[in-house]
């Protein structure tokens, strides 16, 4: 290979530039039409009552904890997700406590039940739908349920996932949901993130928390405003939702792209020492093909394929045993499932233009250096 394959890339088409230059000639290329007509297209998508689309994920994050959590809440999460997904909890003044992950590489939620039937200061649960699987949505309506613990769905690999009938986003077990729309995901804005929620309160928070602290008022003058909350500029911009917009009309061919290498690369690996994370699954979004690998020298195996052009990734690394959070005193958990995954994992090439010949070149690469 004269180039090297990464993990993802965007797909961008004439359509889309063709949207954004439409957007740069208008009037408006801040928060205006598009980002509203945006918001609209991701309710209609996921059957949300309510989004709020933001500058990124991290930002939805941000927004989604703000309106959730109160200071001192302990917070059930992940160790294996992006660090913005912990981060936030830390932001708003509460605490994250970490449960291991299934062999599949979510969250355990029979783990949480047990901690929520042990401590009663635990109000919140944060799952991450790793690589593109949904989680159980029966186990969360439950949890909800009994232990009445907020809930926020990180989808940020997900846009598009079906479980149990459910569409990623809808909310319909769980407060919020949040989604990424960094290039390497399922669609992109450039840069931008979005909540979905079908409280009507929380929408109207997350609204204000969005632009300063803002609330206008011009049944008393055409220019007044109040600042009534601590907010953030946290806009998307006319420009991004419009090519968010264009994408989201193309985002089912793009997973459907996905989810045939998916199925091929389950195929190829089939009765071999690689492992794919999971078996094939239709509702999937696989954002990421993580297999697992039993080596020795994890560090030489990922050079040696990144040589050969294969643009492997690892996700992720504990959250919980980064020097932050050992700083405040995590990293002793007990989590055999995500040390062993930590070991074994590799997320491979998979984006919609990825090729036959660039799929069936990472196959074979990866049979080559694995069997030496």
């Amino acid at each position: 290979m004269k180039k090297s394959l990464p993990y993802g890339r965007q797909t961008i088409d004439e359509e889309d530039i063709a949207s954004v230059i439409e957007a740069l000639q208008s009037d408006l290329i801040t928060t205006g039409p598009r980002v509203k007509a945006f918001e609209e297209a991701l309710c209609t998508y996921t059957g949300a009552k309510y989004a709020v689309a933001v500058a990124n994920g991290t930002a939805a994050l941000h927004l989604a904890s703000l309106v959730l959590l109160n200071k001192g809440y302990k917070v059930l999460t992940t160790p294996n997700t992006f660090l913005s997904t912990v981060n936030a909890i830390v932001y708003a003044g509460a605490k994250p406590v970490f449960i291991d992950i299934t062999k599949e590489g979510n969250i355990d939620l029979d783990l949480c039940e047990e901690m929520l039937q042990k401590d009663p200061q635990i109000k919140a649960l944060y799952g991450v739908a790793f690589s593109g699987k949904m989680l159980d949505q029966k186990r969360l309506a439950s949890l909800r349920e009994k232990y009445g613990v907020a809930i926020l769905e990180d989808n940020a690999h997900t846009i598009g996932a079906v479980s149990e009938g459910i569409k990623a986003g809808s909310c319909v077990n769980s407060d919020a949901s949040i989604f990424s729309f960094h290039p390497v995901k399922n669609m992109t804005t450039g840069e931008g993130g979005a909540i979905t929620t079908n409280d009507s309160a929380l929408h109207e928070r997350l609204l204000h928390l969005r632009n300063h602290g803002i609330v206008r008022k011009p049944e008393v003058a055409p220019w007044y405003y109040e600042m009534q909350h601590l907010g953030f500029n946290y806009r998307l911009t006319d420009i991004q939702a419009a090519l968010g917009l264009s994408q989201l009309h193309k985002l089912d061919g793009f997973l459907a792209k996905r989810r045939e290498i998916a199925k091929r690369y389950h195929e190829a690996f089939a009765n071999s020492p690689v492992k794919p994370l999971y078996p094939f699954d239709e509702g999937s979004t696989y954002h990421l093909f993580v297999v697992r690998v039993q080596t020795d020298d994890k560090k030489a195996l990922f050079e040696n394929l990144i040589e050969r052009g294969v643009g492997v990734q690892l996700h992720y690394i504990p959250v919980n045993k980064q020097p932050y959070y050992r700083k405040l005193g995590y990293g002793k958990e007990t989590t055999p499932q995500m040390d062993k995954y930590y070991q074994e994992a590799i997320s491979l090439p998979i984006y919609p233009t990825l090729g036959e010949e660039e799929q069936a070149y990472v196959i074979q690469t990866l049979f080559e250096v694995v069997n030496g």
